[in-house]
């Protein structure tokens, strides 16, 4: 973490770099990522990132389902980053966003 203040940008996760962007999800489609990915996992947290601040960097690509996913194609800068927060879950499953908490 100090690191990543440090640099004040995110290059990715160990998937990221393996697959040469920065894997994003839009709100209606985090759950369906965090069950597929993340289940059963703890200390998660969540970033809200602006999109149009990053220009041609995004692009929305085919992923799973067919749906179009936001990749980020170079670094995340931390500005980027509009809300951001540990992750929480309701008793039914549901998530609150860090812009909700």
């Amino acid at each position: 973490m100090e690191e990543l203040l440090a640099q004040q940008v995110f290059v990715g996760a160990p998937v990221d770099l393996a697959d040469g962007y920065i894997h994003l999800s839009t709100d209606e489609q985090l759950r369906g990522t965090l069950d597929k990915h993340f289940a059963g996992q703890e200390n998660l947290f969540l970033a809200r990132v602006d999109l149009a601040a990053l220009g041609p960097d995004v692009r929305w690509e085919l992923a799973r389902g067919g749906a179009l996913f936001p990749h980020i194609y170079g670094p995340l800068p931390l500005a980027a980053v509009i809300a951001h927060g540990p992750l929480r879950r309701l008793a039914d499953g549901s998530i609150v966003l860090a812009d909700q908490a």
